[in-house]
């Protein structure tokens, strides 16, 4: 997921220097979800990790 959050976060980027505003804010927006779903996922994770000990 990680993977996808920083493919989008690219996409951003280039569509950005290319001047398309409204795909880079769109591919910007995925990216910052996707991210946020991924760090959730980890700490959740790490805490069911840790309790299981």
């Amino acid at each position: 997921m990680l993977y996808y959050a920083i493919v989008f976060f690219v996409i951003a980027i280039i569509a950005a220097v290319f001047g398309f505003g409204g795909i880079a804010a769109g591919a910007a927006g995925i990216a910052k979800i996707l991210f946020l779903i991924f760090v959730i996922l980890f700490l959740a994770s790490l805490l069911f990790g840790i309790s299981r000990r």
